[in-house]
């Protein structure tokens, strides 16, 4: 039995309360992990290899990306490297959850950090107060369990779709990335350019045949993250310059 003292939440309250709040990020979860499964059978992968995935890696935008990047045939080091760079935001999540949730050994803070997404750092974050062990362990079990359900039955629904279905639904990963992208680009100028510096450089290794495609795609991410950077640090040194 948890160990209750004045002003202490015994643990199994902190673990339901964790439940409870991550039941909206299930929910949320439940269109984007079925579209997952979805795009997973159709990119050619197995239901176990697609709920292995889900279970290791536990990230959608890079499991989505890595779905898109296998539908070209890269390489896995190009794959894990690209991945890599897209999740490189978890180390600010997780230096900041740290000082949220100080509770907790290694191994507690080793599961912070493994179910440490976008959805639950917003919830810990936000949150009133330290956060405490038994709030994180169930707020990362419920958002973990429904992506890995939900990946193995949108995988399922995919598997029973009719074939012409099936065939088409490798598009609907592009169309996805589009539609992610697009509502980003409005009133944002620095995501158009990077867009666009990212579509040129990588058109332009393919074709001249510079780079294969996964590190063609890793180079123009790279190469028009700092160029767009250096262009925004050396116009805010313009502008400082200026009123000075």
């Amino acid at each position: 039995m948890a160990e209750t003292t004045a002003g202490r939440i015994p643990a199994s309250t902190d673990f339901k309360s964790g439940l409870q709040a991550g039941v909206s990020i299930a929910i949320g979860y439940f269109p984007i992990a079925l579209t997952f499964g979805l795009l997973a059978k159709s990119a050619g992968l197995s239901a176990s290899e697609t709920l292995l995935m889900s279970l290791i890696v536990f990230a959608g935008a890079a499991q989505y990306i890595s779905l898109s990047l296998l539908s070209l045939g890269t390489g896995i080091f190009e794959i894990v490297l690209t991945t890599f760079i897209v999740n490189i935001r978890h180390f600010l999540m997780a230096t900041s959850l740290n000082e949220k949730a100080p509770e907790g050994d290694v191994a507690a803070k080793a599961i912070y950090s493994f179910g440490l997404t976008d959805e639950t750092f917003s919830v810990a974050a936000t949150k009133e107060g330290e956060v405490r062990k038994g709030y994180m362990f169930g707020l990362i079990l419920i958002s973990y369990s429904s992506w890995v359900v939900f990946s193995g039955i949108g995988h399922l629904i995919g598997a029973n779709l009719p074939q012409s279905l099936q065939d088409g639904m490798s598009v609907a990963l592009f169309a996805m990335f589009i539609g992610l992208l697009v509502p980003s680009m409005k009133g944002n100028a620095k995501v158009v350019y990077l867009a666009v510096m990212a579509a040129a450089f990588n058109t332009i290794f393919t074709i001249g045949g510079l780079l294969e495609t996964g590190w063609s795609i890793v180079a123009s991410t790279l190469l028009s993250a700092v160029i767009a950077e250096a262009v925004v640090h050396l116009r805010g040194k313009k502008v400082a310059g200026n009123e000075e």
